[in-house]
This record gives structure tokens, sequence and C-alpha cells, in this order.
């Protein structure tokens, strides 16, 4: 007891100052060490520092997969579906903007990836790719892969696609309910703990995330050599090169088309971006996002509804990432799928991250349920993982932006933003009406009080 009691004060010493550093610098740290271990101690590296990320990180993000994303799809579809009942027009136009600019994102996604193929040239050591990753378009097939004979099957399996076809269900028979339905709120209400019960989950598996870099980046280095990092290099600037084409081909000309007033826009969003980049969360950037569009303008009911909503249905920096990603697994697999098979995963991508948190790094539980259902090996998630915080700001980042835009844009969809709450037009000319009334009527009671009070006098001046 007395030896343990000698050793608590040192280790309090040394482990408070270590738990200050940010997560971005122990990946960075680590990520050095794995690459100087891989040059330096290549047989070590490859035989069990390899093993931090292949056989420890992945099999836990595995292991999250059907849990994780099927209660996040309820919660996201069934949680939000009283708001958009009664809100009516309001959901039906929110839904409808986020779904288009989604579906631009992925077309981006795939335009960048094609251009530059960020995963070919790279002399990577894999195990041989499945026979259906590499198959043909085949409707029946693909249909097959979607709609699962039983749940339980789909779920031993982790058959994402299917799983998130049995949640989107569960969830529309979810809203079918009643209101008065008491089974409704108590099945929401167990999957919102199950939902958040998963999320801490996640984040106990992501706090592994920089030793897991580590032995990846090591093992990497150790079979594949230095070169290898090239590659990794190639798929960030083909992630950056996309987000930054969507906000400038898509976001900006929507913002003009709907008269945002993009000077005092981008003062309102600032801080929040900052925070999403710096930690890789869009709930960290939550509040100040919303307090700040109701300063800007917008009003506190569509405020409150589609910033929210948007961060289960609006993540086009994240659809964007999981179609440069996938795409890049393939690559580096040696498989070129055609353009109509790539349309249909990415598609399939849409719905699998449909209601995904906005946790650092928790779209890799999805890129990992991605390339198990199509058959690509895993062992490339393991290689990602390293580049992938540095993507995760970017693409977080403009989550937040894009869920910010859909906001004004929205509030001026309906008519009801006021920059900086100031009057109307119409408001401004009632008031002049109600002052320029005022005015008149105490004028008015002005001359009245006169006349009274002459008449007065007047009869005071006969008594006397």
């Amino acid at each position: 007891m007395s030896v343990l009691s000698a050793l608590a004060g040192p280790v309090r010493r040394v482990y408070r100052p270590l738990s200050k550093v940010n997560t971005l610098w122990w990946i960075l740290i680590c990520s050095a060490i794995g690459i100087l271990c891989g040059k330096v101690a290549p047989d070590f590296s490859k035989n069990y520092l390899g093993l931090l990320s292949s056989a420890i990180f992945i099999p836990m993000i595995k292991s999250v997969i059907v849990p994780l994303v099927f209660s996040l799809l309820i919660v996201g579809i069934a949680g939000h579906g009283d708001d958009m009942a009664r809100l009516g027009r309001l959901g039906v136009k929110s839904i409808a903007y986020f779904l288009s600019l989604t579906v631009v994102a992925i077309f981006i996604g795939l335009a960048w990836s094609a251009i530059l193929k960020p995963g070919e040239g790279n002399n990577f050591v894999l195990p041989k790719v499945a026979q259906n990753s590499t198959a043909e378009f085949n409707l029946p097939n693909e249909l097959s892969n979607i709609i699962p004979v039983s749940f339980f099957a789909a779920a031993s399996a982790n058959n994402s696609l299917q799983i998130t076809f049995c949640g989107i269900m569960f969830a529309c028979a979810l809203l079918c309910l009643k209101e008065k339905k008491t089974s409704k709120k108590t099945l929401i209400g167990f999957f919102q703990a199950v939902a958040d019960a998963m999320l801490e989950v996640v984040k106990l598996i992501m706090r592994f995330t920089p030793i897991a870099i580590g032995g990846s980046l090591s093992k990497t280095v150790a079979v594949n050599g230095l070169s290898s990092l090239a590659t990794l290099a190639k798929l960030i600037g083909t992630t950056y090169a996309a987000l930054a084409s969507f906000v400038l081909l898509v976001l900006l000309p929507v913002a003009l088309i709907a008269r945002v007033p993009i000077i005092p826009f981008l003062k309102a969003v600032r801080d929040p971006l900052v925070i999403a980049f710096t930690t890789a969360s869009s709930d960290a950037a939550l509040a100040p996002a919303l307090e700040n569009m109701i300063e800007l303008g917008c009003p506190t009911h569509i405020t409150s509804f589609v910033i929210p909503v948007g961060y289960a249905f609006n993540l086009d920096g994240t659809t964007i990432y999981l179609g440069t990603a996938i795409l890049f697994v393939a690559q580096v697999s040696g498989i070129e799928w055609p353009i109509g098979i790539k349309i249909a995963r990415m598609f399939g991508l849409l719905l699998m991250s449909k209601g995904i948190a906005g946790v650092p790094r928790a779209s890799i539980a999805v890129l990992t349920a991605a390339c198990i259902q199509w058959g690509l090996p895993t062992e490339v998630i393991g290689i990602i993982i390293g580049i992938d915080e540095i993507c995760d700001m970017a693409r977080t980042a403009l989550n937040l932006f894009g869920n910010c835009l859909a906001c004004v844009v929205i509030s001026r969809w309906e008519g009801e933003f006021r920059l900086y709450n100031e009057p109307t037009e119409e408001e401004r000319l009632a008031a002049v009406i109600e002052d320029e009334e005022n005015q008149k009527n105490a004028k008015d009671l002005d001359a009245v009080g006169g006349e009274m009070t002459v008449v007065h006098v007047n009869d005071e001046k006969a008594k006397i």
C-alpha cells in the first residue's frame, strides 16, 4: 500500500501535463514515432506494432457498427418526426434542400476522385479482394444487398446497407404511430439512450486513435516504404479540393441566389467554424452556431429546427469525404468500378451516413461498414486513419458551414429573415404612421385642453 502511495504522486505529476496535450498533437507525435519505427525496425513494426490497428482498433470499430447505425437512424428520423409533422412546410423545405445539396456533393466527390485518382500508382501490399467487390452491377444482387431476409442475419454479418434499410423502416413505422401512444415515446427514448451509450463507446475507442495511427503507419512504412505516404497526401489533397470546390461552386451561388448577406454571415459563422475545425466536432459548435444565427436575424423557431435536423440530414462534408475515401480504397485495391456502380455505391454511402454523429472520426465506422459491405479490404482503413484527423477537421467545418447557410436560406425562403433583427419596411412604415397619429392625437388633446381652459377663465371673470 505504501508503495502505491509513493508512486501516486509522480504518476499524477506526469499525467497532468500529458492530459492537457491536444489530440491532434498526440496524433502527430504517434505518427512520427510510428514512421520512425517502421523505418528503423521494419520486422517488429510489421509483426507487432501493426496489430495495434489491424487486430485491436479496426475490430473495435466493427463491433459498434450495428447498434450505432441502427439507433442513430431511428433517432435521426423518428426523433424529428413530430417536429416535421408540426412544422409541415418548413420540414418539407428543409429536407428537400438538404437532400438536393447532398446529391450534388456526391457527384463532386466522384468528379475529383476520377480526376486525381488518389489511390492509383501505389505499392501497398494488400490481401486479395473479395469477388463481390469486382462483380458487375446487377440490380437483383444490389436489391438483395439492401433488403434483408432477416435483421439478425444482417446484424451478424455487419451488413450496413441492410441494417440501414431496417432502421429506416422501423423509424417510419414509429412515425406512423399516433402521438398519444406511449410506446412511441418509450421506443424513441430507448434508442436515444442506446445511441448516447454507443457514442460514448465510440469516444472511448477514439481515445486509442493516436496509438492505432502510430502502429498503422509503422506497418505501412515497413511494408511499403516511405513513398506510400505520398499516396496518403494525395488523398488529403483530393478531399480538400472537393470540399473547397463544393463551397465555391455550390454554396456560394446558393448564398447569392438567396440574397444572403455574405460579410455579416461570415462574421456570424466565424467562431463556430473555428471550434468545429479545431475540435473536429460539429457538436461542440452547436450552441454558438444557434446563438449566432439568431443574432444574425434568423427566427428562433426556424433556427432551432433547421440546424439540429441538418446535423442528421445535411452532412455534405462527410458525404464528400466518404465518397473520395471509398473510391480511394477501391483504387488502392486495383478496382475500377463503372460509372453506374460508382453512383450506386455513392447513394449507398448517402443512406449509411444519415444520422451519423458529430463526434470526431465517427465516419470511420461508416467507411469500415462500407468496406465490409462491398468486399473491400478493411486493412486500408488502418492506413487511412493516419490522415483522417486532417480530413475530419475540414469536413466537419463544411458540415457546420452548410447547416448555418441552410438556416439563413430557409429563413429567406420563408420570408422571415431580418438582418440583425432590424424591422422590415412595412414595420418601419407602420411605426411612422403610428407615430404621426400619436402626434396628431397629442395636438388634438392640447387644443381641446386649451379651449376648456379659456372657458374656465371666462367663467371665472363672469363671476367676478
